[in-house]
């Protein structure tokens, strides 16, 4: 990498730090290509990316940003994975560690909260937000189904009665 390309690479990660919700570290020594792959497809697949970056640059890059609390758990061969989804990053990180001893997750950080590998581990077992977001659709329409049947029991009630004198009536007849 010539000098340009470094820096660009840094405004790149820069930019990542700053707009993502989550980022976790994770040490990979010992992975294979074809694991590291199969990491990439799951990450994609889940809205989140995996980034390996020289460590020095990852710090360069990290400075003046919310999850700057990271840049210590930069050493040795570490990759990055983040996505806009606080939960998304950390579910597959913590599935692919239970698959692979090689994965080693060291920590993260979401906003300006540092995560340990606890933290990222609680985290990978929320909600997504799209499971969120339909929790919260069955949670609106709820009232309104149980509304609709309230109000339209009385007159079913009503009918039964008037239906019941009917027969009655009719049997005497």
């Amino acid at each position: 990498m010539d000098r340009a390309e470094k820096k660009e690479f840094v405004a790149t990660l820069n930019d990542v730090f700053t707009k993502t919700s989550v980022v976790v570290v994770a040490r990979y020594s010992g992975l294979t290509v074809a694991q590291m792959q199969n990491l990439r497809k799951q990450m994609r697949a889940a809205g989140a990316t995996v980034k390996v970056a020289k460590n020095r640059l990852a710090k360069i890059a990290l400075e003046g940003t919310d999850v700057a609390s990271i840049g210590s758990l930069m050493s040795g061969p570490t990759l990055i994975a983040y996505s806009d989804d606080p939960v998304a990053a950390p579910k597959v990180a913590v599935a692919f560690a239970k698959e692979s001893d090689k994965f080693v997750i060291l920590g993260g950080a979401m906003g300006k909260t540092a995560l340990d590998l606890k933290g990222v581990q609680s985290l990978a077992t929320l909600p997504s937000l799209d499971e969120l977001r339909g929790r919260i659709v069955g949670l609106i329409q709820a009232p309104a189904t149980k509304l609709a049947q309230l109000s339209t029991a009385p007159a079913a009630k009503l009918a039964r009665v008037f239906q019941a004198y009917a027969d009655r009536d009719a049997d005497a007849a």
